[in-house]
């Protein structure tokens, strides 16, 4: 009996030194696309996604893995996530027709990257008097978008629109609005150019790098 008490003792100090020594789950509160996006290029921030200065803007401009890419690049932006705004029904998914656009939701610090700021920095990387295509991709899906969470930032919107028609030959095409319907789009599309770095881009890959570098003036 007392040398099966002592097997038992000995095999459950074996477990408990064993299960220490596998490692635990963690969870990041580091953004997933900005972060990786600027670990890339060397650069770092301090905003994490959900603090108290966070700030919520949805863009659509053509398709969304290459604008991800893009803004994920930007000092101040926290967290980028691809999905399908603005549609005519919820939970829409790939190419089901539904009328969205294809949107990346991104989670900002106006204290780093001002609206007004990020907004140049999108108009950069499209035609904003192209509707319904940007490079090679047509289709409703792929209209430029600005949908905002804050009634606030209409008025902001529309300034920083007035300014870049002035220098526009023809009107602007992009639809802007509050976000109504958004919801995530599948797995395989988050983050699709840090998974695929050579898949298909509709932004020129110069941009990238003016996106890193960018500051406010």
């Amino acid at each position: 009996m007392q040398r099966t008490m002592g097997i038992l003792a000995t095999l459950a100090l074996t477990i408990l030194v064993l299960a220490a020594c596998v490692p635990r789950a963690t969870v990041s509160t580091t953004p997933r696309s900005a972060a990786k996006a600027r670990a890339t290029s060397g650069e770092t921030t301090t905003t994490t996604a959900g603090g108290t200065n966070v700030k919520t803007i949805y863009l659509a401009g053509g398709c969304f893995w290459g604008l991800e890419k893009y803004v994920g690049l930007v000092r101040g932006v926290a967290s980028t996530e691809v999905g399908y705004a603005n549609g005519d029904r919820d939970n829409a998914k790939y190419g089901d027709g539904s009328g969205y656009a294809e949107a990346v939701k991104i989670e900002y610090d106006p204290k780093v990257a001002s609206l007004p700021f990020l907004l140049g920095l999108y108009y950069d990387a499209i035609d904003p008097t192209s509707r319904d295509r940007q490079g090679n991709d047509v289709g409703v899906e792929y209209r430029t978008g600005i949908y905002y969470t804050d009634p606030a930032d209409k008025a902001v919107i529309e300034k920083s629109l007035a300014e870049l028609q002035k220098g526009l030959s023809a009107p602007i095409a992009i639809e802007v609005g509050p976000i109504v319907r958004y919801n995530a789009a599948e797995d395989y599309h988050q983050d699709y150019l840090e998974k695929n770095p050579n898949g298909y881009c509709h932004i020129p890959r110069k941009l990238f790098e003016a996106a890193a570098a960018a500051r406010p003036e």
